[in-house]
């Protein structure tokens, strides 16, 4: 096709799209089992008129991917971690292969669904047809019947605007088919598994006939596939790696994407910014040199009078503070409020020493990164920090001089 001619079909694309929904905007989507919903409690407010999340802004993602990671024993499986850009990149994969497929439609056949579902209808039923539409509806539901505004049955009977639902349903039920075909999206399997559909209907037959039917069709892009096989290259080509698969997608479908390669770029970046905070350190460390210090004087005391018979307990001051409120039943959130009768509990253990880590004034910037990467709850670092002071949420220098009188009567430094 020249450029010229492809530019202005994917303008046109861009401003009209042919379903008449919301995915024509910059978000991100993908299917999630009403399963999920339930267990995850997402709001319904993120999901499209098709049923499926959508994910406006990396933010929402963060927010998704903290949504599972509290639901998971990070503790004890910390490979289990959700993150966001891998969230963020599968609905942007799942994006752009609707977006393929509707250019597919403008490109080549706009009536490709109507004649896919015609061929399918020759081959099964209507009654094993509709089967297959209603346990996706039941399984994977869009927002009206989820909330059980409308009943399944009614929907798929339906339109939206001047599309049948029906083949709606299809365009859907094949990129839910996609996402479980797709090794690199199994992590992920509990938000979008397709089991149920493949024990009770005949939902591995259909997409069979339905590559058979595409082989019937003229193929599309770079290379002129079938379209299902188009589709799937990705997930072929790099299995077990989103960003790879991105990454294939740029380099295959540039021309093809529009907006959409802005957003591939940055979906990317996000990936590798994540990747970087794993803080894998490579190469042997340099080791200090002290040379010419060998005349230095030392500067500190030996402290033999005590150090070797202290009894030493290390306390993290938020997480201790947090202990104690729900201990004791109220609020504790400076030092000069932790209880008397904690500290003679420490002095009757045989603790001699509590080691205070967390005090000093933190950083913002630390608590602004921890919710960029997904955690909007957290806290700042106590290694990161804004100044070698008491933290005024702590109750600053009086506080921590009220708790170390108190102690020191009971014998703790």
């Amino acid at each position: 096709m020249p450029a010229q001619q492809l530019r202005l079909s994917l303008t046109h694309l861009q401003t009209k799209n042919y379903l008449n929904l919301s995915r024509s905007g910059p978000d991100m989507e993908f299917h999630i089992s009403r399963r999920a919903r339930d267990k995850y409690k997402i709001d319904q407010s993120i999901f499209s008129i098709s049923g499926n999340v959508i994910f406006a802004n990396f933010h929402a993602s963060r927010q998704f991917a903290q949504k599972m990671n509290d639901k998971r024993d990070l503790v004890n499986f910390p490979e289990r971690t959700v993150r966001a850009g891998h969230i963020n990149a599968m609905g942007l994969i799942d994006e752009i292969l609707h977006y393929v497929f509707e250019l597919y439609h403008l490109e080549v056949n706009p009536e490709i669904s109507r004649k896919a579902w015609q061929w399918l209808e020759q081959k099964f039923d209507r009654k094993s047809l509709d089967k297959i539409l209603l346990q996706f509806i039941n399984e994977f539901p869009c927002p009206a019947v989820y909330q059980r505004k409308i009943e399944a049955e009614d929907y798929l009977n339906g339109h939206t605007g001047n599309v049948a639902n029906r083949m709606i349903l299809l365009e859907e039920l094949s990129m839910l088919w996609l996402a479980n075909k797709n090794p690199a999206f199994s992590p992920f399997l509990e938000l979008f598994d397709d089991a149920e559909l493949e024990k009770l209907t005949s939902y591995n037959d259909v997409f069979a006939e339905l590559r058979q039917f595409f082989n019937t069709q003229p193929g599309f892009g770079p290379e002129k596939q079938n379209l299902i096989d188009m589709l799937r290259s990705p997930a072929i080509a790099v299995p077990h790696s989103l960003s790879g698969q991105l990454k294939y997608i740029a380099d295959r479908w540039g021309l093809l994407l529009g907006k959409y390669l802005y957003q591939l770029l940055g979906s990317l970046d996000l990936i590798k910014e994540e990747e970087k905070m794993r803080f894998a350190f490579r190469g042997p460390a340099k080791v200090y040199d002290f040379k010419g210090l060998e005349d230095e004087p030392e500067k500190f005391s030996q402290d033999k009078d005590w150090m070797p018979r202290l009894v030493l307990i290390a306390k993290s001051a938020l997480v201790w503070l947090d202990q104690l409120s729900k201990k004791y039943g109220r609020s504790i959130t400076r030092l000069d409020q932790i209880p008397d009768e904690e500290l003679d509990q420490m002095a009757g253990w045989g603790f001699t020493g509590i080691w205070l880590i967390g005090i000093w004034e933190r950083s913002s910037a630390s608590k602004k990164i921890k919710q960029y990467c997904g955690n909007p709850e957290a806290e700042s670092s106590a290694y990161s920090l804004f100044d070698y002071i008491i933290a005024h949420e702590l109750g600053g220098e009086p506080a921590l001089l009220n708790l170390k009188d108190r102690c020191w009567k009971r014998g703790i430094r």
